[in-house]
């Protein structure tokens, strides 16, 4: 937790990172922060992770802020839903209250992944009950982020003037 430097993790296959163009004048960010993710899994249940960072003029990377979905509860904790495999859903992930002023010339980053253990619990991808399976019950999902027209995928952030 807190501001550290994402460079390491962003430099892994495992993790889809955007970055924006340098900004032309300070932007305060101020306000919930949420991403909307349109997805699509191999499995009946994963987790998509997202952190949003900010880039310095030296390239370090550093988080702001950080969400977790578990796909499972995508439509509330009251009834889980599984996936079906291969078919996009919109997630949505909330990063939290955010208080920043980013200085012009810097950059706005966003890491998408599938997992953030040991920050966030595991999830082996199996919608089996959350805690009662062994590690061997696990199965590798592959994730498709969708940001096109038809699933316009996205972050929604709070600026202030």
């Amino acid at each position: 937790m807190g501001p550290a430097c994402q460079c390491g993790a962003e430099a892994t296959k495992s993790v889809l990172v955007f970055t924006s163009d340098p900004l032309e004048r300070d932007l305060l960010l101020i306000g919930e922060a949420e991403l909307i993710l349109h997805a699509a899994s191999t499995t009946l249940d994963t987790d998509f992770t997202a952190r949003l960072c900010v880039v310095d003029d030296e390239g370090c990377s550093r988080n702001l802020q950080e969400g977790l979905v578990r796909a499972r509860y995508r439509n509330g904790y009251e009834t889980p839903e599984p996936l079906t495999p291969g078919e996009p859903v919109e997630l949505r992930i909330r990063l939290g209250p955010l208080g920043a002023r980013v200085q012009a010339g810097w950059r706005l980053r966003l890491d998408i992944a599938s997992s953030d253990f040991p920050l966030w619990d595991r999830n082996l991808n199996t919608f089996g009950a959350p805690g009662r399976e062994g590690a061997s019950a696990a199965r590798v999902a592959v994730q498709t982020v969708f940001h096109d027209a038809e699933r316009p995928s996205r972050l929604v952030l709070p600026s202030a003037a």
